[in-house]
């Protein structure tokens, strides 16, 4: 009997894509007893992509994302997997409160809140982030007919549906931390589109989140930790996961510091020729890299490069406890566009999360940047400092200079998915399948920008480059 030649898959990027990729390609070839031989190529001299720690005299600093949601089967998958169910930690019980800024003064959220909408009826008339006719216009969602269709941006669909205070009030300062982008921009159907399916099946928006908040689908196998915080992380910061990736991952090929030149198509599978001249020769191939940067080695897909890319910044200051008057009664706040702030956001990381700060400091992570406001990209370090330093004064009257920052500008991080962004993937999808089979896209600019999106892209890669090689 003839032995089975081992295929070779190639995975170009090495963010939490990519290397969950390699992981479920790794494991799936293993179980199916299909010999496989794996390479990684990432452009930077580091794996993790956005996925960055900072240890620094005892705070714990996240350069890129800081969290993930718990409920997100994908992640809890693959924390399980690698043996990271006690590395995981929680939010502070006592630190749930968010807050907005609204004409210059900060605004507690109301409970029940989802995107805006709400979802108990007491809180929601006391706050002052809205007005008497807004709320009035808002309570219009239960009698406004639906409307189907296409697809929208999600902007349109919330003023459409609760009126233009909710839309630029709550829900695109909420939007800033999730996507830093413009709501009239962002694609419902790629963003949110559980909220078109219960316009379509309840009518009312308030109603269809009212009634599966009151029968939430159960979800199994989650440890305890994550049916008792919203967001977890890990006790040592999220590159544990990138850490635990990679050790069980070796030995198989990691390339890093070399981005790919050129990719040519063969008769048997694909040719890829690093910056440094190196060839690698792949029967599948994955590429897990920003649109932008695969449109380059794919032509005649250039509405790849067209899926517009935010920069961001994120600031981490540390105070000492005694600098700071201003009770720190919940997990930060945020900046709607309107108030004309440098600043979108900013995280009380010492009250959110216990394990990050040393006893006796405060440490705050601000947020800079979002679709339509990148003048910032201008400024020195030290500008952007005093630029937030300055709103930290006039909202929470801080004068105290910090005596540790991190400054960590995140260029082209934040990808926007355009109206139609679903609809136009597919059909990318579909021709790579006819002009270039046994190429699969993953990653942020695809389907979903949060860490578990991002993984479960990876092992569906994974999943569908074993289905075409073994059926080869």
């Amino acid at each position: 009997m003839e032995t089975p030649r081992g295929k070779k898959v190639v995975i170009v990027g090495g963010g939490i894509a990519g290397l969950s990729a390699a992981f479920y390609t790794k494991k799936i070839f293993e179980e199916q007893q299909v010999p496989v031989e794996i390479s990684i190529v990432e452009k930077s001299d580091r794996l993790g992509g956005k996925i960055q720690t900072l240890h620094h005299e005892g705070f714990i600093i996240e350069k890129g994302p800081d969290s993930f949601l718990a409920r997100k089967q994908p992640i809890m998958e693959l924390t399980k997997e690698l043996g990271l169910e006690d590395e995981l930690v929680g939010t502070n019980p006592n630190a749930k409160s968010t807050f907005i800024l609204n004409k210059g003064k900060l605004h507690p959220m109301p409970p029940g809140l989802v995107l805006g909408i709400p979802t108990k009826v007491v809180p929601f008339i006391k706050t002052g982030l809205i007005s008497p006719l807004g709320k009035i216009r808002a309570a219009m969602d239960l009698v406004l007919p639906k409307r189907t269709g296409g697809d929208e941006s999600l902007g349109h669909f919330i003023e459409r549906r609760l009126g233009k205070e909710v839309l630029e009030n709550i829900t695109e300062p909420l939007l800033s931390g999730i996507y830093s982008g413009d709501a009239r921009f962002l694609s419902i159907n790629s963003t949110f589109p559980q909220f078109k399916l219960m316009e379509e099946k309840h009518r009312s928006l308030i109603k269809g989140i009212m009634t599966s908040h009151h029968s939430p689908q159960p979800i199994k196998g989650l440890p305890e930790i994550a049916k008792k915080s919203m967001f977890l992380s890990y006790k040592n910061g999220l590159s544990t996961l990138v850490d635990r990736l990679e050790d069980v991952l070796r030995p198989i090929e990691i390339i890093n510091g070399q981005g790919v030149e050129k990719l040519t198509k063969c008769e048997k599978g694909y040719k890829l020729i690093l910056e440094n001249g190196t060839e690698l020769q792949a029967d599948g191939l994955i590429l897990a890299m920003p649109t932008s940067k695969a449109a380059t080695l794919l032509p005649g897909f250039k509405w790849l490069e067209e899926i517009p890319y935010v920069s961001v910044a994120n600031i981490a200051l540390a105070f000492k406890k005694e600098d700071v008057r201003f009770p720190l009664s919940g997990s930060g706040f945020l900046v709607p566009r309107k108030e004309g702030r440098t600043m979108t956001a900013c995280t009380w990381l010492s009250s959110k999360w216990l394990h990050t700060t040393p006893s006796g400091n405060v440490l705050f992570r601000v947020f800079v940047g979002r679709a339509g406001s990148e003048g910032w990209l201008k400024l020195s370090d030290q500008e952007l400092l005093s630029a937030v330093s300055k709103d930290l004064h006039d909202m929470m009257g801080i004068t105290a200079k910090p005596f540790f920052s991190e400054i960590t500008r995140c260029l082209d991080s934040m990808p926007q998915y355009p109206v139609g962004h679903k609809e136009q993937l597919k059909m990318i999808r579909e021709q790579l399948g006819i002009n270039m089979p046994g190429i699969f896209l993953c990653g942020a600019g695809y389907d979903g920008v949060g860490i578990p999106d991002c993984i479960q892209q990876g092992k569906k890669a994974a999943m569908e480059t074993f289905d075409y090689l073994t059926a080869l």
